[in-house]
């Protein structure tokens, strides 16, 4: 059987959905056709399959969750959007008139961005480009993106190229998902099976997929607070606050120490 060819998944999916969403952007609908849905689809190594539309991407403010529209007043200073995507919350910062920096990996993800209008951006891993000379005073991890912590082993390295970053007093505003409140069958075997192999319960391993394309699998943590606060010690950021209005999800801001 033909695999599927490891790719910029999520950069395609956007593209696509923006040409959806717009009837512009990179790719425009010929012929006024009726487009296809675009869908993103997440694959565990347990073998659980989810999709989900990939329009949320590209929300407007008034299509957000209440922790997003939260989290985007605790920002202040210069702000690195981490994990931009299509740059739904880098635009609304820059609309504010912030000083915004948006940051993905994903090429495809960063050229709608910019397409879009969000005027700074930056294609690299947090690692590379903790060796610039830029310095923030405000590090965004939102739509889940506490999940880039991955586990234990990745989070130390994650979170000192951000110290790296960081001007003093700097903060992380970072959403995250418990994943301990389910009842699902499939999610607490998974969990079990996840401590029984020494990692974290809601330590997931996953790739992406869209159409003929795949990512390589890799690692994103959902997480207690509890644990969270596990895997800041020993590194020079300390939780602060902790928003839960929304369970299971989260908002937590943690400040860079001394």
């Amino acid at each position: 059987m033909d695999q599927p060819v490891i790719g910029d998944v999520f950069g395609e999916m956007i593209r696509d959905a923006y040409a959806v969403r717009t009837g512009i952007g990179p790719r425009p609908l010929a012929g006024g056709r009726v487009p296809r849905p675009v869908i993103e689809i997440i694959e565990r190594d347990d073998g659980l399959i989810n999709g989900a539309p990939a329009d949320h991407y590209l929300a407007e403010p008034a299509e957000w969750q209440p922790h997003d529209v939260r989290a985007l007043r605790l920002c202040r200073g210069a702000v690195l959007d981490i994990g931009c995507g299509a740059g739904r919350t880098a635009l609304e910062l820059q609309r504010r008139g912030m000083a915004v920096t948006g940051l993905d990996t994903s090429a495809g993800a960063v050229e709608v961005a910019r397409d879009r209008g969000l005027r700074d951006t930056v294609i690299a891993t947090v690692d590379d480009y903790a060796r610039a000379t830029a310095r923030y005073d405000t590090f965004l991890l939102l739509g889940n993106n506490l999940g880039l912590l991955e586990g234990p082993e990745r989070a130390p390295a994650f979170l000192t190229a951000l110290a790296a970053l960081a001007r003093p007093g700097a903060r992380i505003i970072a959403q995250g998902t418990d994943p301990y409140g389910t009842t699902d069958p499939v999610h607490v075997a998974y969990h079990r099976r996840n401590r029984e192999r020494g990692r974290l319960g809601g330590q997931l391993r996953l790739r992406l997929r869209y159409r003929l394309l795949a990512t390589d699998w890799f690692d994103y943590l959902n997480c207690s607070v509890e644990e969270l606060t596990g895997l800041l010690e020993g590194t020079r950021w300390r939780l602060k606050s902790v928003d839960t209005a929304d369970r299971p999800y989260y908002l937590a801001v943690m400040e860079l120490s001394p």
